[in-house]
């Protein structure tokens, strides 16, 4: 079976390299994005797996049936690029990765200590040899209470791992884990924003999780409060975030991730006019610390989410049991 894999980065193709052994596999592999223009000229009856950063509507998603495109693959967890409704009403057949969650917590705890310890001030600082304290005085993770909003495999690995620290730990999500509740208590959405010095999101981002982050949830919470974002940006409202900054409700961000993002991370921009203007307005102050997407970038991850990508399109051809199939 032909399959091609789009948006591939450097890091990734030694695991494709890997695969392509495989008996009766041929990969393709594409740095470039697959766009809608290039659908017809795809070999028909072939796998096609892509990352996060393009948008599959109906219009795409027409496109690759049309070429009998059936079996579509995302190396990503999230997959709020793609119109699964569609697709599963159309025959279109679609499935995520999965890659262990320790890497997406272990990233959640550093962010959490690096605002807390107000780690961008002291970097700055040191860069230009000034070596002064003012300023730069922390909290201690023992005197807080840490909200964690999803309790999924990776919020209930930053539970498990933030229990060492002595927090006192709330926890919210739709399906209570019962891992979880050994070191976490559950309570309603209202209680934990309005009770959490720290507020760190683990979920999916849907139609009913967009902008959960928003002018009236914030209103809801502490004045200083910490909000940690490691999932998806969009799950936080931007205009919210740089309210919440300028007016200093919000006490610090510590961001993986901001909407629109789209078309910026990943890439080298550096010599390249930035257009978004709320990005880089909210990301230059003193107690926003901004990475480019990499809670998720780790070896043991990237490998998986390629094996993944490949044999979840596989197993689905084959009628075999995809875990990670999504429609």
């Amino acid at each position: 079976m032909k399959i091609y894999a789009f948006e591939v980065r450097d890091d990734e193709i030694p695991y494709f390299q890997a695969l392509s052994g495989h008996p009766g596999v041929e990969l393709v592999l594409s740095s470039e994005g697959l766009t809608a223009d290039k659908i017809p000229a795809l070999e028909k009856g072939a796998g096609v797996s892509v990352l996060g950063m393009y948008h599959y509507g109906p219009e795409e998603l027409a496109l690759l049936r049309k070429q009998e495109i059936l079996f579509l693959s995302t190396r990503t967890i999230g997959y709020n690029h793609i119109d699964i409704d569609y697709a599963g009403k159309n025959g279109i057949h679609i499935c995520n990765s999965h890659y262990d969650p320790n890497g997406v917590a272990d990233y959640t705890i550093m962010m959490i200590l690096l605002c807390l310890r107000n780690y961008k001030q002291a970097l700055w600082r040191t860069q230009v040899n000034d070596y002064s304290l003012s300023g730069l005085i922390g909290r201690e993770l023992k005197d807080l209470t840490v909200g964690i909003v999803g309790t999924g495999s990776i919020g209930s690995t930053v539970i498990r791992e933030l229990s060492g620290f002595g927090c006192r730990i709330l926890a919210y999500s739709r399906h209570q884990n019962q891992e979880a509740e050994k070191y976490a208590e559950y309570v309603p959405l209202e209680t934990l924003y309005r009770e959490s010095d720290i507020i760190s999101l683990h979920l999916p981002l849907t139609r009913e999780t967009r902008h959960m982050i928003n002018r009236d949830t914030l209103a809801m919470m502490k004045k200083g409060v910490v909000l940690i974002n490691c999932a998806r940006g969009a799950l936080m409202e931007m205009q919210a975030l740089i309210d919440g900054i300028e007016s200093e409700h919000i006490g610090a961000l510590g961001l993986d991730c901001m909407e629109y993002e789209e078309n910026i991370v990943h890439r080298d921009l550096k010599t390249d006019i930035f257009s978004n203007r709320d990005m880089a307005y909210l990301r230059q102050f003193k107690n926003v610390i901004h990475t480019q997407h990499m809670a998720f970038y780790t070896d043991s991850a990237v490998r998986s989410m390629v094996y993944c990508g490949v044999n979840g399109i596989l197993d689905m051809a084959q009628g075999k049991d995809c875990k990670t199939q999504l429609c």
